[in-house]
Order: structure tokens, then sequence, then C-alpha cells
């Protein structure tokens, strides 16, 4: 878990990794050791009122990861099956 002075600061670094990383709210609640639900809520609700510039840039990256999702999604779901196909083999 990463600790943080404030709730701006963690706002802040959460908003730099998903720009910097492309990454998904699941990814940086990973990296930060917090829930999705904090990463989102602070992402979407909290990061507008304390800078307006990240907020508008991490929108722009959540949007894609949201339009691309069904994409991870049967990825996910291939790679399960590959994975029981082999250990039924085996």
């Amino acid at each position: 878990m990463i600790y943080f002075s404030s709730i701006e600061e963690r706002c802040e670094k959460m908003a730099m990794y998903v720009i910097d990383n492309q990454a998904t709210v699941r990814d940086t609640a990973k990296k930060f050791g917090i829930s999705k639900s904090t990463v989102h809520k602070d992402l979407t609700d909290k990061l507008y009122k304390i800078n307006l510039f990240l907020h508008k840039e991490v929108a722009k990256v959540l949007a894609v990861n949201k339009r691309e999702r069904h994409l991870r999604g049967g990825e996910a779901t291939k790679r399960k099956y590959l994975f029981e196909k082999k250990t039924d083999n085996t």
C-alpha cells in the first residue's frame, strides 16, 4: 500500500499513473493498493475539483478503456479456456 499526505496528492499521483501507462481502473487499484471504487471516485469526482486539466486527460484514457473493455474481457476468457484445456490434457 502506498501512503499519501493528502487526498489531493493521491488523486494526482493516480491520474499521472493512468495517463503515463494508459492504465485501467483495475490496474491502478492494484498498483496503489486501494479499491477500484475508490480509484474511480477519485479520478472522476474528486480530481475534477482538484485539477481540471488532469481530469480531462484521465477522462480520455478511461473513455478508451471503456470502449475496449469487451476486447480485454474476450482475451481473458480465451486465456481461461486455453489454460483449462492444457490442464485437462495433462
